[in-house]
């Protein structure tokens, strides 16, 4: 199993929503294409902070990121950094 793999969907987007921020890509420009499954899990996180995930307008948030769940074979964190 690749580390990844063995992290919780929770902490790797985490770590990678917080990378990008620090290349300089906006929360707000970033968008988490989430397979069913691992949308399921982050809803399902019992470690997860309450102020961490949220549910406003029809639009699921994991740390401000939008979420689009489904239609993905693979979760994956899109954002436009600066050049």
């Amino acid at each position: 199993m690749s580390p990844a793999r063995a992290k919780t969907v929770a902490v790797r987007f985490r770590y990678e929503i917080e990378q990008a921020e620090a290349r300089g890509a906006d929360r707000a420009a970033m968008t988490l294409r989430l397979t069913l499954g691992d949308a399921d899990k982050l809803k399902r996180d019992r470690d997860l902070a309450i102020t961490d995930i949220s549910f406003t307008d029809g639009v699921m948030r994991y740390l401000g990121v939008a979420i689009a769940q489904g239609g993905v074979a693979e979760s994956s964190l899109d954002c436009d950094t600066p050049e």
